[in-house]
């Protein structure tokens, strides 16, 4: 809390600057790689490459630059169909995929747009590598050679695995490695349609000592880590292919509710094969038990019907499957129709004339349906004038005839069809059919009055079609005026009583519908039809909706509300209102749109103006909010070096900003500034005066001192006018290692942990150690070491090689920077790399001084590879003195510092304030290293020359 009210005090001292400048920026972009990746291939045409292994976490960060700070938006492209980040987008600085998976490599786009110029777009393709358990396959073929009384047998083995990067494989018999012409009675070759997927190994004509152990190694050359596998086969002279039989009846037919096992067994085959079910319409039921090959499907209904599979694996031969096919005994869908003499001409029922009932259901199986007839009540038989009988199952399946010939009176009654399957257990379907003197085919009619019919949008509307006639059909019902699905989603629906009834009722189902009967549970004649006609009423739909007008003082403002459409198209009229107060009304001539307009803003003007723009059904409103209030300013992420410190535990931070729309309102007078530790609830604020009017794109600056490292802090930033406070912005600072945000400056002066990313070497002797004069222990070497750091002060932190037991002569200890890239600018080339200056100060003191060396190791280079840049060795005195090296790196780099051990306790090297900036070194002291006072770092195709850090900790 202390902190805090520290930095209050100092945000008194208000603004310390307006100066006019250009910084509207269009958005550039670059992205930074992070998480685990084992290889990231540069490549000379601006093509980035991201290898990770499959499992490991990919981190992929989009540093931006632009102003008014960028949107960012990650997308993907050329990525599995399965993987549906390619139909989403990312909007976050930093992608993050934790447990990466092959389908999710790709090519992956961070875009940046701020409304200035073009979006930057910036990619990086993922290359996910993978290496999956390799399979060995064994097949043979037997052959008769012509004119020769043998046969020849060869046995091919294949080897094939799914991986990236292509796999090399090889073939050991035993232990010793197989390869093509070691042994005539070995082929080893890949197919050609397959190239690096496989690799065959062809054992002819087999002899004894081909009975073997195979073993087949599948490798990618340890990239990512890789490890090679290994999959061994036994070849013997019972090695033989899988074989099976079924032990169940083909097909299986159940009743509903049963309990079903399928036991299929082994054969033969040597390895011993492995069985496994299959359902051929997808993935089995997840009721189904499976147990050495026997498949249980406990109380099965319709839908677990199929065909079954066991297939039995050795990977020797083709595998064995077979197959059986279980039908689940079902009933539904009982229908009828009734079909009147069809050699007359004439839809009704006549006494002396033919008259035929048709009986239908959906039945499975198929062969198992019977149909019985009855009349009123009794069984009924075919005789020469009641003809029953079955039509085709190709030509309308599950289907029963009743022939009446010559209609009599005595033949009225009820006629029922009764529909069962020969295995029982499944419940009968009957159908009563009535005939009589009042059987009459169907009439359909609309009742007067209910076409059109006139509804308001959202309420629900009946449509009536009066049927009449016996039996009364379904009605079927569907749109008549265009091809356009019903209210349900479905092309067609079905009513029994004639009425389709439509909930929440809304503009686009204005139309035709029609009803139409069907054959179905009536007369099999010719369908008749009707057509109502459904006008959906609406209010006028307007634009603007709702709209924020900014306007200062005294300023003019005008509002327009426009219409798009309504039902019924004529407007009758508008109003205009703030509040609840009418302002202005009026009917509408050809216009369709009206203005308002407000002149000399005042301050009661301000408020919330309403447009109604009626017709018969009600009203359509635009909605205007006028408001004084200030647009939110914009924080500036692109100041240069805008992190400082002066003394140990506190820091300072450059605050700048732009206004977004100055001149909208009223002069900013005013603004807040509200401040709070991240994780803390307590807002302190203070206002910052601003003098003289704020243009557009001017840049001002405020200073935050005293902040507590290493806290970082919210911001708040209000503006102020005489309208009162306007839109706030906000802002987290973070504090991190000096690094600027245009990434051409590293500076390091160890004051915190953990040291600006430097890390220790894994493979020195000892490690170098973080301390500061006030805590250092000089018990056992009062004669080495600095008293202070660079700057003189006890308090200030420095990094140094203790060389106390146990060290002894000889023993080295490396420091590792953090890796730095070099970002492309075509005014470099290979053969004038960019130039840095890479300078550190350091304390050489004490009888017993080794060496101190400097090595700049870029990005393949091993230690030994790179060699030091500079070096220094032996007592210089008691100072910190400085070094400058310019460098000219073409790869990305690390610098690395590395203190020997001499002959003695008293061989203390320390070093501090490690800064690399762009350019050449002005008057560099002498280098150490006879002849090398401008060491240049080649080898490596050059890809940049801005600098910057991999692992990025800065503003956000």
């Amino acid at each position: 809390m202390d902190g805090i009210i520290s930095v209050l005090g100092v945000l008194t001292l208000v603004l310390e600057g307006i100066s006019c400048q250009g910084v509207y920026a269009p958005p550039t972009v670059r992205i930074m790689h992070s998480g685990h990746a084992c290889n990231v291939e540069e490549e000379r045409y601006s093509e980035r490459v991201y290898t990770i292994r499959e499992g490991e976490m990919l981190e992929l960060t989009c540093l931006v630059t632009g102003h008014p700070r960028p949107q960012i938006r990650w997308t993907k492209t050329a990525g599995s169909v399965s993987d549906r980040f390619q139909d989403s987008s990312v909007f976050n600085e930093t992608l993050h995929i934790a447990k990466i998976q092959r389908h999710q490599g790709g090519r992956y786009y961070c875009k940046a747009e701020n409304g200035l110029g073009s979006p930057a777009i910036k990619s990086i393709r993922v290359d996910v590598y993978y290496l999956d358990e390799p399979v060995v396959t064994v097949h043979q073929s037997i052959g008769e050679a012509k004119e020769q009384f043998y046969y020849e047998r060869t046995v091919f083995l294949r080897c094939i695995a799914n991986s990236n990067p292509p796999i090399r494989y090889s073939w050991f018999r035993g232990r010793d490695v197989l390869s093509q012409g070691s042994d005539k009675g070995v082929e080893i070759y890949e197919p050609f349609f397959t190239q690096g997927e496989t690799k065959i190994l062809k054992l002819k004509n087999l002899r004894p000592k081909d009975y073997a152990n195979y073993s087949c190694i599948a490798s990618v050359r340890n990239v990512c880590g890789i490890a090679d596998r290994r999959v061994v086969f036994r070849l013997t002279n019972k090695t033989a292919p899988a074989s099976i039989k079924l032990l169940v009846e083909d097909p299986i037919v159940v009743n509903p509710g049963q309990t079903v096992s399928l036991v299929c067994i082994t054969t033969g085959g040597e390895p011993t094969p492995s069985l496994n079910w299959t359902l051929s319409s997808g993935s089995l039921p997840e009721k189904s038990l499976m147990k050495d090959g026997t498949l249980t499907l406990p109380a099965i209904a319709s839908e677990d019907a199929g065909i079954y599979s066991c297939i039995a694996s050795n990977n020797v031969g083709n595998p064995a499957k077979k197959s059986t096919t279980i039908i689940v005994r079902a009933l539904k869908k009982g229908r009828f129709w009734i079909t009147p003499d069809p050699y007359h001409n004439d839809d009704n029922i006549q006494i002396g004339r033919e008259v035929k009932i048709s009986c239908q259901v959906e039945a499975t199986p198929p062969e198992e349906l019977q149909f019985s007839w009855l009349k009123n009540g009794r069984p009924l038989r075919s005789s020469e004038r009641m003809v029953i009988t079955q039509t085709d199952p190709d030509i309308s399946p599950g289907t029963t005839n009743l022939d009446i010939i010559d209609l009599k009176f005595t033949d009225f009654g009820t006629y029922t069809c009764v529909a069962a399957l020969r295995g029982g257990a499944i419940p009968e379907i009957s159908i009563d059919v009535n005939i009589s003197s009042t059987t009459v085919p169907p009439n359909l009619t609309v009742p007067r009055g209910k076409s059109p019919m006139a509804v308001r949008e959202g309420d629900t509307v009946e449509l009536e079609c009066l049927v009449s006639g016996k039996p009364k059909p379904i009605i079927l019902w569907s749109r008549a005026d265009k091809e356009a699905p019903m209210p349900d989603g479905s092309m067609q629906m079905e009513t029994y009583d004639g009425v389709l009834r439509i909930v929440n009722v809304s503009r686009e189902m204005s139309g035709s519908y029609r009803c139409q009967t069907s054959q179905y549970n009536g007369f099999n004649v010719k369908p008749r039809e009707a057509v109502i006609e459904l006008i959906v009423r609406y209010p006028p739909a307007v634009e603007p909706v709702w709209q924020e007008v900014r306007q200062g003082l005294g300023r003019t403002v005008s509002m327009n509300c426009r219409v798009l459409r309504a039902h019924p198209s004529r407007v009758l009229r508008y109003e205009w209102r703030l509040g609840s107060r009418l302002l202005h009304a009026g009917t509408f001539d050809s216009r369709d749109d009206t203005d308002y307009t407000v002149r000399n803003l005042a301050r009661e003007g301000y408020g919330e103006y309403t447009c109604d723009i009626i017709n018969e059904v009600g009203p359509g409103r635009c909605t205007f909010l006028v408001t004084g209030k200030a647009y939110p300013p914009e924080f500036y992420y692109d100041t240069y070096n805008p992190l400082w410190q002066n003394r140990p535990r506190v820091y300072g931070y450059k605050l700048q900003w732009t206004q977004m729309n100055p001149n909208a309102v009223d002069r900013i007078m005013v603004y807040r500034l509200g401040i709070r530790q991240t994780g803390k609830q307590r807002w302190w604020e203070q206002e910052i005066q601003v003098e003289g009017n704020i243009h557009k794109g001017e840049l001002i600056t405020h200073n935050l001192t005293e902040l507590i490292r290493p806290e970082a802090y919210v911001v708040r930033l209000t503006p102020i006018t005489r309208f009162g406070e306007g839109d706030s912005s906000t802002r987290v600072v973070t504090y991190s290692v000096p690094i600027n945000p245009h990434l051409r400056e590293f500076h390091c002066s160890f004051e915190e942990d953990p040291v600006c990313m430097f890390t220790q070497d894994k493979n020195d002797d000892f490690d170098w150690t973080r301390h500061s004069a006030a805590t250092r222990d000089t018990k056992y070497t009062p004669n080495t070491g600095p008293s202070g750091d660079r700057s003189g002060s006890k308090q200030g932190f420095y990094m140094y090689i203790e060389t106390s037991r146990p060290r002894k002569e000889g023993d080295t200890a490396r420091l590792l920077s953090p890796t730095f890239n070099v970002a492309l600018k075509s005014s470099y080339s290979i053969s004038s790399p960019p130039a840095y200056c890479f300078s550190f100060y350091f304390h050489m003191f004490g009888k017993h001084i080794g060496t101190l060396n400097a090595f700049v190791k870029q990005k393949g280079q091993s230690t030994s590879e790179a060699g030091p840049v500079w070096s220094l060795s032996g007592n210089q005195g008691d100072r910190w003195r400085q070094a400058k090296i310019s460098i000219h790196p073409t790869a990305s780099f690390q610098v690395m510092f590395e203190g020997i051990r001499g002959p003695g306790i008293e061989g203390d090297i320390a070093i501090d304030d490690v800064t690399l900036e762009e350019g050449e070194c002005p008057d560099p002291p002498s280098n150490p290293i006879r002849g090398a006072a401008a060491h240049s770092v080649s080898s490596i195709w050059p890809l940049s020359v801005t600098l910057f850090y991999t692992v990025f900790i800065g503003l956000r």
